[in-house]
């Protein structure tokens, strides 16, 4: 991992997360980093499903799990974490 990468995501993108909006999330988190320009701090993946697609969408943060990711909940979760970090 590069060294100026202080923050990871993952966001997962098997199928029944895809098709119940990670599919829109993933845009809306490259604004998000792009918005606040710290897409280089960040080491934003997407990986396959890891059986929690009953309590999907689901993104990790720094190892943390959120549930239920929605277009009306994401840039909340974002703020909350990322505003808050040392991220530059």
């Amino acid at each position: 991992m590069d060294a100026r990468v202080t923050h990871k995501i993952l966001i997962c993108l098997g199928s029944s997360c895809h098709s119940r909006g990670n599919a829109d999330n993933l845009k809306i988190i490259k604004d998000f980093l792009k918005e606040r320009q710290i897409e280089s701090r960040i080491d934003f993946r997407g990986h396959l499903c890891n059986e929690m697609c009953k309590r999907g969408p689901v993104i990790e943060i720094d190892d943390i799990v959120f549930e239920g990711i929605t277009q009306s909940n994401i840039n909340s979760i974002l703020s909350n974490h990322f505003d808050k970090a040392a991220c530059i």
